[in-house]
C-alpha cells in the first residue's frame, strides 16, 4: 500500500515538473520571437517603397451629367487617388454627396505657345509668353488630314473630283464648307475687304496653315499672329492680359494657359454678328442627389428676378420712408 502511494506521489511530481519546464520553454520562445520581430521591423519599413506625400486611399466617386434632352442623368464613376508625381489627388470626392469636386489637369493636352513678336518700344520679349511657361491647346493635329495627297483624299468630300488649288484669291461661290460659311460670297469679315484666301493659305498647297498679307505662313496654333495684323489694339491688350482669358500660376515664370483668339471668337460669322464671342460650354451639373440644384432648371433667371421682386415688396414701413 505504501509503495502505491509513493508511486502516485512520484507521478504527480513528474507531471508538475514537466508542466513547469514546458511553460518556461514556451515563454522563452515567445520572448525571442517578439525581439526578432522588433529588430526586423525597421528593416522592413526601410524596404517599403515611399508613397507620395499626402497620399490617400483609393475612393470611388461619381459625376452626374445632364444629356442633351435634359431629362435623365448619366453617372460616370471616377477614382480618387494620389498622383505620385505631385502628391495630391487628381480627383476629389465630396464627403457629403460622394460626387466629383475636381478632376483633370488644366494643362492637359497643351503645348508651348512659341515665340511672340515684340511690340514697338517695349521689353515684353522677356515675358512668360516668350517661354515654355505659356501654353495653348494646339490644333495642328486635327488638321493633318489636309497634308495628305489631294488626289486621293480631297476627292472624298468633293464628289469624287480632284479640286485644283486656286490660282488667285478672288471670291467665288464654294460648293463645300457651308457649315463654316453658308454663302462664301457673303463673307463680310473686314466689311467685305477680306475673303477666305486672304487668311487661309492657298499658294503652297499647304491648306492647314494660315497666311498673312505678305504671304508668310502662320500656324493654326497661333492665330493671334494673324488677327493682330489688323486688330492691333486688341492684340496689345491680349498680350498684356487685359483682353481674353488665362488660367494658371500668378508666380513670375509660372505656367499659364492662354486662350487664343479663335477659341473665343468665330471669324466666320462677322457678317451676322460682327465679332460675337463663341458660346461657352454649359455649366457643370450638380451631382445627382445634391440639394439646391435650381440652377439646372430652365427659367432660373426669371425665378431670381421674381424672388428679388418679392423681396422688395416686403420692405418694412421704415424702409419705405
Amino acid at each position: 500500500m505504501k509503495n502505491i502511494k509513493f508511486s502516485i506521489f512520484i507521478l504527480i511530481v513528474l507531471l508538475t515538473g514537466g508542466l513547469l519546464v514546458h511553460k518556461i520553454v514556451y515563454s522563452q520562445e515567445q520572448t525571442g520571437q517578439q525581439k526578432a520581430a522588433e529588430q526586423a521591423a525597421p528593416s522592413q519599413q526601410a524596404e517599403q517603397p515611399k508613397t507620395a506625400q499626402g497620399e490617400q486611399p483609393v475612393t470611388d466617386c461619381f459625376e452626374s451629367r445632364m444629356p442633351v434632352d435634359g431629362k435623365s442623368y448619366t453617372s460616370v464613376i471616377r477614382v480618387e487617388n494620389a498622383v505620385s508625381q505631385f502628391g495630391y489627388p487628381n480627383v476629389k470626392c465630396s464627403k457629403t454627396t460622394g460626387g466629383v469636386l475636381w478632376w483633370g489637369d488644366p494643362y492637359d493636352g497643351t503645348a508651348a505657345m512659341g515665340d511672340m513678336p515684340a511690340l514697338a518700344d517695349d521689353d515684353y520679349t522677356k515675358g512668360d509668353y516668350a517661354k515654355e511657361e505659356a501654353v495653348t491647346k494646339p490644333r495642328d493635329a486635327k488638321l493633318m488630314y489636309f497634308n495628305l495627297d489631294p488626289n486621293k483624299n480631297c476627292a472624298l468630300c468633293h464628289d469624287g473630283k480632284v479640286v485644283p488649288f486656286p490660282k488667285d484669291k478672288n471670291p467665288r461661290l464654294l460648293n463645300a464648307h457651308q457649315d463654316v460659311v453658308a454663302n462664301s460670297l457673303q463673307l463680310m469679315h473686314g466689311r467685305a475687304a477680306f475673303w477666305c484666301l486672304d487668311c487661309h493659305n492657298h499658294a503652297s498647297g499647304k491648306a492647314n496653315a494660315l497666311i498673312d498679307h505678305k504671304g508668310n505662313e502662320i500656324s493654326f496654333n497661333q492665330p493671334q499672329k494673324l488677327c493682330g495684323k489688323c486688330h492691333g489694339e486688341v492684340y496689345v491688350d491680349w498680350r498684356m492680359g487685359i483682353h481674353g482669358k488665362r488660367i494658371g500660376s500668378w508666380v513670375k515664370g509660372g505656367k499659364k494657359r492662354w486662350w487664343v483668339c479663335t477659341e473665343c471668337h468665330n471669324p466666320h460669322t462677322v457678317q451676322v454678328n460682327r465679332f460675337q464671342p463663341i458660346k461657352p460650354e454649359p455649366a457643370p451639373v450638380l451631382p445627382k442627389g445634391m440639394k439646391n440644384a435650381n440652377h439646372e432648371q430652365r427659367g432660373h433667371g426669371s425665378s431670381h428676378t421674381a424672388a428679388a421682386g418679392a423681396h422688395t415688396t416686403k420692405e418694412s414701413p421704415a424702409a419705405q420712408h
